[in-house]
């Protein structure tokens, strides 16, 4: 099953509030909102995506407990781009410096892009509207993201600044200097 967009302009405009309350009083939905406003209703995943995005989420909550640097969040975390868009990575990473800069309600969405952005593509997600989706968070300030691609066995490496790097059937990924130390296995992500 794929998202279900809505496009609510010109007729409805959330504020950053009114969608906030929107979420909260839908806490089953995993909405996302476009920077033009759209609104996305995501659907659950099936079981095998959810295991592949519990084992990614694990294992950077792990390295990030025994690095302490910053903080992991799973894909229930809104995040409040530069361009106006909320989002939810499917994992995702921010360093402790930038927190404490930014000293955010905790009980909102962080107001910034993440220095890591991981989005696992589901059997049902557009590869395409993916991509658009992890460029639009390079757009806005990620300093490392994946596209863990399980369909295609392959994985888009995107680097702020650089060209897209492709890795078809690698064993591994390196968190490089965002997330020093950190190196996931693919074998239970991919396979």
């Amino acid at each position: 099953m794929t998202a279900l967009i809505l496009n609510l302009s010109p007729t409805i405009e959330l504020t950053d509030e009114q969608f906030f309350q929107l979420c909260q009083n839908n806490r089953d939905l995993r909405l996302e909102r476009t920077a033009e406003g759209e609104l996305i209703i995501m659907p659950p995943t099936g079981w095998e995506s959810g295991n592949r995005n519990s084992r990614l989420t694990q294992r950077l909550a792990n390295w990030t407990d025994a690095d302490g640097t910053g903080l992991a969040f799973d894909s229930s975390t809104g995040f409040k781009l530069p361009n106006g868009a909320n989002r939810s990575p499917d994992a995702s990473w921010v360093s402790l410096e930038w927190l404490e800069a930014l000293n955010p309600d905790p009980t909102r969405f962080l107001p910034m892009a993440p220095d890591f952005a991981v989005e696992l593509r589901s059997a049902s997600d557009s590869l395409k509207t993916v991509q658009q989706k992890m460029q639009e968070y390079m757009d806005n300030g990620v300093r490392l993201g994946w596209l863990i691609d399980p369909q295609n066995q392959r994985v888009e490496i995107y680097r702020l600044g650089q060209d897209i790097e492709v890795l078809e059937s690698s064993t591994s990924l390196s968190g490089e200097d965002v997330l020093p130390g950190f190196v996931l296995d693919l074998a239970q992500i991919l396979n």
